[in-house]
């Protein structure tokens, strides 16, 4: 019986600590976020001024950097309305 009682204990140290130490890592690390955005953009806009295929190409690109913008900004649209619709009890 002893000997269960000090396992117990020892797992529940165990997590215990595994516990204190994840919740203190995600409260206190910062998220890491890429600032090359702007980067980016200056690179297309050079390569897009220049003409022939590699503007074609560079305009595709930033047309779809732009769709997906928009379809991103959309669907955050319409989770707010089926969050208000919820509110509201429809459903």
């Amino acid at each position: 019986m002893e000997k269960q009682m000090r396992r117990a204990l020892r797992v529940l140290a165990f997590g215990a600590v595994f516990g204190g130490g994840y919740l203190f890592a995600t409260v206190t690390q910062p998220v890491a976020q890429a600032q090359v955005g702007d980067l980016g953009k200056k690179a297309m806009d050079a390569a897009g001024s220049q003409g022939g295929a590699l503007g074609s190409v560079t305009e595709l690109g930033q047309s779809i950097v732009e769709m997906r913008e928009h379809v991103t900004a959309l669907s955050e649209n319409l989770d707010k309305l089926d969050k208000i619709k919820a509110a509201l009890g429809g459903g």
